[in-house]
């Protein structure tokens, strides 16, 4: 049976959440505050989080942050805000969804759901992918360039991770967005995804005006070369 973490101060939210996810069968523990979440927050002991942004004594975001240093643990974001600024910072630090209130309940248990499903598939892979020069250590969640570390956001990790995941296999747009952003909302649109290749290209190519690793495939979409360089 799931553990699932709510952090919302809402209560007639939390009532109705709480009530639908325990009908469902997850167990819950609730936190109003980022005070009473830190106190609760254990490391591996929950399997995903529903965090609220705007809290009496903060955001959800900072929670994130705390969580994202020590675990891996999917997390979705409840907000009223639908900024497309707002979205992707929450998604480059850590979320790996985001719901805009209100929202249909059924719609956020799909997306539990879906996330759980998810995360029990990343638990059964590798330990680590390899190819082109390229390391994902993905128990620790993180990149190695040539063995040098590389830097990346917790979206450009899940893109590059994504790609070499299926090595040689072109990806459309719509697939990638699809897998990656499961949000509400047209933000995620074509420049949107061009701009994180080019961030990840930046990290990750010898000379990113002449990518060798993630290659664009006209008219098609993206897909992750695992021999040398392209002409």
């Amino acid at each position: 049976m799931s553990k699932l973490f709510l952090l919302e101060d809402d209560l007639s939210l939390i009532s109705g959440l709480s009530f639908a996810l325990q009908k469902a069968g997850y167990n819950l523990d609730i936190a109003r505050t980022l005070q009473e979440a830190e106190s609760l927050w254990q490391e591996e002991k929950y399997d995903l989080l529903v965090l609220d942004v705007s809290l009496p004594d903060g955001s959800g975001f900072a929670f994130c942050e705390k969580v994202r240093r020590t675990s891996q643990v999917p997390i979705i974001f409840l907000t009223a805000s639908d900024a497309e600024t707002s979205i992707i910072m929450g998604l480059d630090i850590g979320g790996d969804d985001y719901i805009t209130k209100p929202f249909k309940l059924a719609v956020l248990m799909s997306r539990i759901h879906a996330l759980l499903r998810r995360s029990q598939h990343f638990r059964q892979t590798p330990e680590e992918l390899c190819s082109n020069g390229i390391t994902l250590q993905l128990l620790e969640g993180r990149a190695y360039k040539d063995g040098g570390p590389i830097e990346l956001t917790a979206t450009e990790y899940k893109l590059l991770r994504f790609f070499m995941e299926h090595p040689g296999i072109i990806l459309s747009p719509e697939q990638i967005m699809g897998r990656l952003w499961d949000c509400d909302g047209d933000f995620t649109d074509g420049n949107t995804l061009a701009v994180y290749i080019r961030r990840l290209r930046a990290k990750i190519e010898d000379d990113p005006a002449r990518p060798a690793r993630v290659i664009t495939v006209r008219r098609m979409g993206y897909k992750w070369n695992t021999g040398g360089r392209t002409q």
